[in-house]
């Protein structure tokens, strides 16, 4: 992002040809590397690989009050990657906020070894392939 990309206090949701993004931060998030400092995240115990993805704190109060059940997404540890990022497009505001929490949800419901798998390979394909990149 360019520096003073928001004004204080007032955080933005991230659009498809954000004009706040340099060049290199395009093809950072077109390649997923700008995600690999998560890693660090992970380990320090305060991530994991496989979760529902963490919202930024400026959104947090928002989509509480405006998604219904958008505080049941915490019962999990945040993850880098997740059933939500596999299966709905990038979102832009409260209501692509609100599609990705069916697939958290249902994560959450259904979570096991071999889901975290699935996730995890169809995660690295989309790596490998640009799959899905904006």
């Amino acid at each position: 992002m360019a520096s003073a990309a928001e004004e204080p206090g007032k955080a933005q949701w991230a659009d498809h040809d954000d004009p706040r993004i340099i060049a290199g931060g395009r093809l950072l998030r077109r390649t997923r590397l700008d995600e690999l400092p998560q890693l660090w995240n992970v380990l320090r115990g305060d991530m994991t690989i496989v979760g529902p993805r963490p919202e930024r704190p400026e959104f947090m109060a928002l989509l509480s009050q405006e998604v219904p059940f958008w505080s049941q997404r915490l019962v999990a540890q945040p993850g880098i990657t997740g059933w939500a990022q596999i299966r709905a497009p990038y979102s832009f505001d409260e209501l692509g906020a609100e599609e990705k929490l069916s697939y958290d949800l249902w994560y959450l419901r259904h979570r096991s070894l071999a889901l975290d798998t699935v996730i995890c390979v169809k995660t690295v394909s989309t790596l490998l392939t640009g799959a899905g990149a904006r």
